[in-house]
């Protein structure tokens, strides 16, 4: 049998399964079936459950974002538990405003002193013992 490159157009029809008459099977049909087949529209019957299969997929891919946000959710959540030291801790400025705000007086200790109600004859506490 010559190659295709090889054919010409008298050759074409001596092609098997060409859809000349005698040819190998049976003969296609206008529509691209043989005639044997039960169903011709077998190639379509997909679209039968078309709705359906489409609403399937929508509520897969609603699930899937569903999904991913509490994932991310869920990561945001971590993020705050940890102690992250760049964002948890105070920056050098702010520890420098806090030290410059900080005195030391003795000057109200006598006030206060003064003031207290406690008793300074008072026995220690010591907690789980009754006195």
């Amino acid at each position: 049998m010559p190659e295709p490159a090889e054919m010409n157009g008298a050759d074409i029809g001596k092609k098997p399964g060409s859809g000349v008459p005698g040819s190998e099977g049976k003969d296609p049909v206008a529509n691209g079936h043989a005639e044997n087949e039960s169903n011709p529209f077998a190639e379509y019957m997909w679209m039968e459950n078309e709705e359906e299969y489409n609403r399937q997929v929508e509520e897969e891919l609603l699930e899937q974002e569903f999904l991913e946000r509490c994932f991310q959710e869920m990561l945001d959540e971590e993020d705050q538990d940890w102690f992250i030291p760049e964002r948890d801790l105070p920056s050098v400025g702010q520890i420098q405003q806090q030290l410059n705000g900080l005195s030391v007086s003795d000057g109200n200790a006598e006030e206060i002193l003064r003031k207290s109600i406690l008793n300074p004859e008072a026995k220690e506490f010591v907690p789980g013992v009754k006195y």
